[in-house]
């Protein structure tokens, strides 16, 4: 399965912003997923992830209240929703199964100013 992030953008502190992963190759409905971040010089982060049923939702606590993780395995189509965004929400942010198992891909770029 390929996996492709994109929706990221350049906004400010407070603003939302919706990020899609879209999957290609093979469905993802049997797979955990989750959204990861990396800013240059840390160790990329888990953010969020989501049972295959949708069953249950897990997020790192800096993200907590303000992020949601959803899906549609319809669409094969993994989301995250980033409400009051942060300056230090700034990243590349990746989706992967979990345990990721994909190639990264290039990520999305958000960037949250102040």
């Amino acid at each position: 399965v390929q996996l492709q992030a994109s929706g990221g953008g350049s906004v400010q502190a407070g603003d939302s912003l919706r990020l899609s992963c879209a999957a290609s190759g093979r469905s993802i409905s049997s797979y955990d997923m989750g959204w990861f971040r990396h800013v240059p010089g840390k160790p990329r982060e888990f953010v969020a992830a989501i049972k295959s049923t949708s069953s249950n939702e897990y997020y790192a606590d800096s993200v907590k209240g303000r992020f949601t993780i959803s899906r549609d395995n319809a669409k094969n189509t993994v989301y995250l929703q980033m409400d009051s965004l942060k300056p230090e929400d700034t990243a590349v942010y990746y989706c992967n199964t979990v345990p990721s198992s994909r190639p990264w891909g290039q990520g999305t770029q958000v960037t949250v100013s102040s």
